[in-house]
């Protein structure tokens, strides 16, 4: 049975979400398969009902706890800076938030583990990756900064708050050839690709301005 609330109907529709696909082309996102990935996956589902109507519109959007569900195009310029060096078999998520970014890594690398610090958040997470079948991804409720030790080494992971300095844990948490994409810094902030190039050294891109959340540590049940 087909889950019409999935297809999309008006301004959830699949023709909707292809008219954002090609804004992001014209912003410079030139990964079609990351770009494939934002079309088929329904974005609405991901917030609230009463602001579906907005779930294509290049902006962030309110989840709840201070948090926002990240803007699309940061969704894919991430996800395509993870990518870009060829496919990854293992991704660490530091903060699932709304999930949304989650289901796009899902559709594109083999295993997702994602942190999330909010229990509330991860278990509306939970639930809509349920309903879109993407049985590749396990969660977990914890401190985002310290990421997930126990299934180290990871050869992508991505952060979708702002730590002020990158944390030294996750460093070592990738694997060699590795790559972290992160936001970094206070008021202002920069997005960043590290790659782990020896057991001891990491080579830094500075990549452009971004205004995420901040990584906070602890935890919220």
């Amino acid at each position: 049975m087909i889950d019409m609330d999935l297809q999309g109907i008006g301004m959830t529709s699949r023709r909707t979400r292809e008219r954002l696909a090609q804004r992001l082309r014209d912003q410079g996102i030139s990964s079609e398969n990351v770009l494939n990935t934002l079309v088929d996956t329904p974005r609405h589902i991901f917030i609230d009902e009463a602001l579906s109507h907005r779930a294509y519109e290049d902006t962030a959007l309110p989840i709840g706890y201070n948090q926002t569900i990240s803007q699309p195009y940061i969704v894919a310029r991430m996800t395509e800076l993870l990518l870009e060096a060829g496919p990854l078999d293992t991704v660490l998520e530091v903060g699932t938030g709304s999930g949304y970014q989650t289901a796009i890594l899902a559709q594109l690398v083999d295993q997702v583990f994602s942190v999330e610090r909010i229990r509330p958040l991860q278990e509306k997470a939970r639930k809509r990756l349920q309903r879109l079948k993407l049985h590749n991804v396990m969660l977990r409720h914890t401190d985002g900064g310290m990421g997930w030790p126990d299934k180290a080494p990871f050869d992508g992971i991505l952060v979708t708050a702002a730590p002020r300095e990158v944390p030294r844990e996750l460093l070592e948490q990738l694997s060699i050839g590795g790559r972290l994409v992160i936001p970094v810094g206070d008021e202002h902030q920069t997005l960043k690709r590290i790659t782990r190039t020896s057991e001891a050294e990491f080579e830094t891109e500075v990549l452009e301005s971004v205004r995420f959340v901040p990584l906070l540590g602890g935890t919220v049940r």
